[in-house]
């Protein structure tokens, strides 16, 4: 056993590990982490999240079984997810302290090293089929603000009104924050896919509607290459959730990456070392989904729970919210 296991044994956790690692997946998601077991939820509530990951799942697992790309599935994963108003991604998008929404996501293909991604996004109803568009559409990588929903009407991109985000339980969560003046949440709002195809090939997504109140527009790591997204065909596909500026300082979704290329870690050790000691010593809390071309996946998080789920290549599915 290596070191790194010993180390979170000795601190607890390797127990609650033991179904966070699966073989012969194709799609993973995921739909935010936090501490869960504060927001209320009913049996019923968790249920219907668990109806809202497998949709993603079948979603992204109907289009590999169609012959299509890790990166089409990742795609089509995560716009169902921005479509359900359960995520804060898309339709249910956390409010900004000013009232409105300014949604993030980004896009990677583990073949060929290309990325693209969106932030600030006010009036592009899928900002992960945006991201996707400034990878093969453009020259750039990251396209921000109104500029990049101008992008979004000149590719042809469904247009929204920014009230079409607007749900009820999100406007409830701003108004809670504002009135005790809090500038910490206990549930990180993202959703995100990593996906592999018959090929080998491996695709990651993430999209979010931001920080609950956030100000002078904040941009976390969802829309960040290396941060909140990662993929490459010769180690894995990353997609996290949590506490962004951790996440970007650390650089959580390449560094999971950067242990199996340049240390020969597992995809095991590689991700629950990201969480578990580099995130989790400075302070941060969250997680992330991985899987590499072999089809092991992993789904670390510390937090109480992480919304997720697993399509394996027998289309058996698998969802969890908290350390079962």
């Amino acid at each position: 056993m290596s070191r790194c296991r010993n180390r979170l044994r000795q601190r607890g956790t390797f127990t609650n590990m033991k179904n966070e690692f699966y073989r012969d997946a194709v799609i993973v998601v995921h739909g935010g982490a936090g501490n869960l077991r504060v927001e209320g939820a009913t049996p019923e509530r968790e249920a219907a999240y668990r109806e809202g990951i497998t949709r993603a799942l079948r979603a992204g697992g109907d289009v590999l079984q169609a012959g299509h790309t890790a990166l089409d599935a990742v795609t089509e994963a995560v716009r169902m997810m921005e479509d359900d108003p359960l995520f804060n991604a898309g339709v249910g998008a956390s409010f900004n302290h000013d009232g409105g929404h300014e949604l993030d996501a980004s896009i990677m293909d583990g073949a060929s090293g290309r990325a693209g991604a969106v932030a600030g996004v006010r009036t592009a109803r899928n900002p992960i089929l945006l991201a996707r568009a400034v990878m093969e559409r453009s020259v750039y990588v990251l396209i921000a603000g109104s500029g990049a929903d101008a992008f979004a009407r000149a590719v042809g991109l469904e247009i929204v009104p920014p009230e079409y985000f607007d749900t009820p339980d999100r406007l409830a969560q701003l108004r809670r924050e504002q009135a005790t003046e809090s500038a910490v949440t206990t549930k990180f709002g993202t959703v995100g896919a990593v996906a592999r195809d018959p090929g080998g090939n491996v695709a990651a997504g993430t999209s979010t509607g931001g920080m609950s109140n956030k100000q002078w527009g904040r941009i976390g790591d969802s829309p960040l290459v290396g941060a909140g997204v990662w993929a490459d065909n010769r180690t894995c596909a990353v997609s996290t959730t949590g506490h962004g500026e951790y996440f970007i300082r650390l650089g959580i979704a390449h560094d999971v990456s950067a242990r199996i290329r340049y240390a020969g870690a597992s995809l095991f050790d590689a991700a629950h070392a990201a969480i578990h000691d580099e995130l989790a010593h400075a302070g941060g809390q969250g997680g992330l989904i991985a899987l590499d071309a072999a089809g092991n996946a992993a789904t670390p998080f510390n937090t109480t729970g992480m919304y997720r789920g697993v399509l394996l290549a027998n289309g058996d599915i698998h969802t969890a919210i908290h350390a079962e």
